[in-house]
């Protein structure tokens, strides 16, 4: 059974009140799909934000943009299968350390701020996803702010070029 299929067929089991975490290889997948995940939660998903979602991938798992790609576009389907938002980041809060999952933060903060804008619908999930993974309020905003910072800095960066 593929990674995929083991992914889907947890996603499609009801969540029960101990979740285990998810073996390491599925991590990645888990991962996408939030990111894609988020990315979608305006209903708008746009180019900047699958593009930032592969450097996401890219650099989370050590792999190249064309494999990044497939991934996410792995994830892609995967998300629809997924729980809940928040059982979806709690079932992550179970399976990676502290600073891995801070690192998701970060990761999601850069993607939702990817096309420019922070929508309210997107800073609802950001919340409800944060909590879920069990991130202190201190880094949830240093990680808001930081992934602010750098797409204002990307933004400038490409209006000058």
């Amino acid at each position: 059974m593929s990674v995929l299929d083991r992914l889907t067929a947890l996603f499609k089991t009801p969540v029960q009140r101990e979740i285990k975490p998810l073996p390491a290889t599925d991590v990645p997948h888990a991962l996408g799909a939030l990111l894609v995940r988020v990315a979608l939660s305006d209903k708008q998903y746009a180019v900047q934000e699958i593009g930032q979602i592969d450097r996401v991938l890219a650099k989370f798992q050590n792999i190249g943009p064309i494999d990044a790609a497939k991934l996410r576009a792995e994830c892609e389907r995967l998300e629809a299968f997924a729980p809940n938002t928040p059982d979806f980041a709690h079932l992550l809060c179970k399976s990676v350390d502290y600073a891995d999952r801070l690192g998701i933060v970060k990761a999601l903060w850069q993607v939702v701020y990817a096309d420019g804008a922070l929508r309210e619908v997107e800073a609802d999930v950001m919340e409800i996803t944060q909590s879920q993974l069990g991130i202190k309020p201190q880094d949830c905003a240093a990680a808001q702010a930081d992934a602010q910072n750098q797409a204002a800095i990307d933004n400038a960066s490409n209006l000058s070029s």
